[in-house]
């Protein structure tokens, strides 16, 4: 299964000293803005300052003449001071702050005559501190974040559209959490924001949850959120809850389905006469019989079924287990001679899976049995695995259009039977569907030679031929037509 790396980016902008200039920068990108700049206020902010400093001077001489015992025996650098301390207090200036590599900062703080509009409250501006940022100016107490409302205060800010927004609040909206850890996913060296998605749920995570042992479903494939435990079952997998709610643990729990599936193939004139054993078994046990077969087939890419050909004993799930806290308990198990009456010895069926997923399963491993039974004996990997998975994803197929109320269609559903299969509990949940429509994207997006680029090969055969043109060419020359 391939993953995909995503990169996510935003958006800050720089601000001065209360005036904002835009700059937007995607954390690997800046771009720039038009944006409001000083360099037009420059003329009225000049004739302001010339006309603080003749008050200024006026106040002074006022001061002086109506003081008494004053006199020019002070220093004249005193009266300087006191000239740049009341020039200081009639301005207001506070110092910018550095510069750096992404801001733009202006060379001077403009003090309008009254003719600015503020953007926010439409009224106009007097004396006194203005911002100027986003093509336009505005009291300090009207440029607010789109989000919270709150007056924008901080040297930075961000910007989504043409709506300003404090950088905490843009991070909470729009910086993407990861889906296991609910932490805001880290960036990397580069300052991207990198993360991996499933190529079928979407579920997006941190980098690291690859190779911190973070459990993955053994049916879904998505992975264990943090504030979520998904069942452990007795050899190692993990079963998210979801699959749990379908999942099939027994053998005699499974032969209903085994049955569905036979009527399956026999509504497509492929009827499989002999009475086949069908066991659900552990891993362990699944493994033992597969290196025990000499020509067994085994689902891939992990062993999940085996069509048995030879004589063996194996141990198989005689009931349903329970659940203990978070793991599978009192398991139940008893040993099963298998003796060889025909072609086939036995089908073996890894337990704890979905009933769609074991379903599939069941129809790849039949139709292993179906091509023994009837003399299919020498057929190449690619061939026999592609055969084998376009009967697993018909079924599939035909369960997902039964589950969405859709007619039936194809070679899939020529023989009406797919209308028959229903789920477990009567009732398919939206849940269900959708894994039966990711089990058939696992099937049809397979890698492997054998049973991707097999299964490929058959599909298009079978839709082209029909599934009945396509076995007989098969059974003639050993390959598809």
């Amino acid at each position: 299964m391939k993953w995909l790396n995503k990169f996510f980016k935003g958006s800050n902008h720089k601000i001065s000293e209360g005036q904002y200039h835009g700059v937007f920068a995607d954390e690997d990108r800046v771009w720039d803005m038009p944006s409001g700049s000083l360099d037009g206020n420059a003329h009225s902010g000049n004739e302001d300052l010339d006309h603080a400093i003749a008050l200024s001077l006026s106040e002074e001489e006022q001061r002086k003449a109506n003081s008494r015992g004053m006199s020019w025996g002070s220093s004249q650098v005193d009266d300087d001071e006191e000239l740049a301390r009341a020039l200081q207090e009639s301005l207001d200036i506070g110092s910018p702050p550095r510069s750096n590599q992404s801001a733009i900062y202006p060379s001077s703080y403009g003090y309008p005559t009254g003719s600015k509009i503020c953007a926010g409250c439409n009224n106009e501006i007097g004396y006194g501190r203005f911002l100027s940022c986003m093509g336009a100016v505005w009291h300090p107490q009207c440029f607010r974040c789109h989000a919270c409302g709150e007056p924008i205060s901080e040297h930075e800010f961000s910007m989504s559209g043409n709506d300003p927004y404090h950088k905490s609040c843009y991070k909470e909206l729009y910086h993407p959490k990861c889906d296991v850890c609910n932490h805001f996913i880290p960036t990397n060296r580069a300052g991207l924001i990198e993360y991996r998605a499933h190529p079928f749920w979407g579920q997006r995570y941190c980098p690291s949850h690859e190779h911190d042992n973070t459990p993955r479903c053994c049916s879904c494939e998505r992975m264990e959120p943090r504030n979520v435990q998904y069942i452990s079952l007795d050899d190692g997998r993990k079963l998210c809850l979801e699959c749990l709610d379908s999942s099939i643990m027994d053998t005699n729990e499974c032969q209903p389905l085994y049955i569905e599936i036979r009527d399956f193939y026999e509504g497509m004139n492929m009827r499989i006469s002999q009475q086949i054993p069908m066991l659900l078994v552990e891993r362990q046990a699944l493994n033992e019989a597969m290196q025990g077969e000499k020509e067994g087939s085994h689902h891939m890419p992990e062993t999940r079924g085996l069509c048995l050909s030879e004589e063996q004993t194996v141990s198989t799930i005689a009931r349903r287990p329970r659940i203990g806290g978070n793991r599978i308990i009192d398991m139940f198990t008893e040993s099963r001679k298998l003796t060889r009456r025909c072609e086939v010895t036995a089908i073996l069926i890894l337990y704890g899976l979905p009933r769609l997923l074991t379903g599939s399963i069941l129809a790849h491993e039949l139709m292993h049995a179906w091509l023994r039974l009837n003399g299919f004996r020498t057929l190449s990997p690619d061939v026999e695995e592609g055969i084998c998975q376009v009967l697993s994803h018909m079924w599939l197929e035909s369960e997902v259009m039964a589950g969405s109320g859709s007619s039936s269609h194809g070679a899939s559903t020529s023989s009406g039977i797919s209308s028959s299969s229903s789920s477990k509990k009567g009732v398919r949940s939206q849940f269900e569907k959708k894994l039966g429509e990711f089990f058939m994207h696992q099937i049809a997006m397979d890698s492997s030679p054998a049973y991707g680029d097999g299964f490929r090969a058959g599909h298009a055969a079978m839709l082209q031929y029909g599934l009945k043109r396509t076995l007989d060419h098969i059974r003639i020359t050993g390959n598809f037509p």
